[in-house]
């Protein structure tokens, strides 16, 4: 399939658990304008949550099982004890022919999805972070390898929405700590800095705004060099200067140390979410 706009806009994507990423996702979609409201299709126990997507024209559904019979593509994010019972919904309307599934569910494999979905069925494993709502997402995706269709196709599909990286299923685990939590942590790192901003002088919305650009300011930078973070950091840092002062300060008080066992604490917690036994 040549993968166009066209092919995206007229998909129709069911989303299994519209909580925050699920809703984020939709969002994102909707925001890019590559998604028709007509082909989303959203389920959630309390709808009522998501009436403003039904007043965007999104449908709003409870059962899972009618939102897969509407569409091409399901989408599913709940939490991770909950996925056995969702799969056990959908299997008897799961087309194995039309039917891929993409799990946004945290520590549960492809072999764990087709135990109770089919191993025939096509299945990518993806994890985006929250600022896909806003078409900012890192998300990280693996296929089963049963279709390479499918996971091109996940890929265009999540590209709307962000920065897409095809990865090795063995490493999701690392990538949902460093992508999907790492956003919380690099939140708290404007935080800390606006903070320290007020400390020394600056209104409060004075220091957020110049934190939050000095970070965007940052990140441009990656994306556009390619280049390692030192490589920029030996740019601005002078011999006996304030900037060298600062960040070595930082390293004495553990900054990075403390970062990298956060990312590491996470990649634990995570790997421990599903439990395998309840397959």
């Amino acid at each position: 399939m040549l993968y166009t706009d066209e092919n995206y806009k007229n998909c129709r994507i069911a989303i299994l658990g519209a909580g925050n990423i699920g809703l984020s996702l939709a969002e994102g979609f909707l925001q890019s304008q590559k998604i028709l409201p007509d082909n989303l299709c959203l389920t959630r126990r309390r709808t009522h949550l998501l009436s403003h997507m039904k007043d965007s024209g999104v449908h709003v559904l409870k059962d899972n099982a009618n939102a897969v019979e509407m569409s091409d593509i399901i989408i599913i994010s709940v939490e991770p004890q909950q996925i056995n019972g969702v799969l056990r919904d959908i299997y008897p309307v799961i087309d194995r022919e039309r039917h891929t599934i993409i799990s946004l569910v945290t520590g549960v494999t492809i072999r764990q999805i087709g135990q109770i979905a089919g191993e025939d069925v096509d299945i990518v494993r993806a994890m985006p972070n929250i600022a896909i709502s806003v078409g900012e997402s890192m998300t990280c995706i693996a296929g089963n390898g049963n279709n390479d269709k499918a996971l091109h196709y996940a890929q265009g599909l999540f590209d709307i929405v962000g920065l897409t990286l095809v990865i090795n299923e063995d490493e999701m685990i690392a990538a949902t700590a460093i992508g999907a939590c790492g956003v919380a942590f690099f939140l708290r790192a404007i935080r800390a800095a606006s903070q320290g901003g007020i400390e020394i002088g600056l209104q409060s919305e004075h220091a957020l705004t110049i934190a939050t650009q000095a970070a965007r300011g940052a990140t441009a930078l990656l994306l556009s060099s390619k280049s390692h973070p030192e490589q920029e950091i030996d740019k601005v840092t002078t011999p006996k200067g304030c900037t060298i002062a600062g960040l070595n300060l930082m390293e004495y008080e553990g900054f990075s140390s403390a970062m990298i066992k956060g990312i590491s604490l996470s990649a634990e917690k995570a790997a421990l979410l599903y439990k395998a036994d309840k397959v």
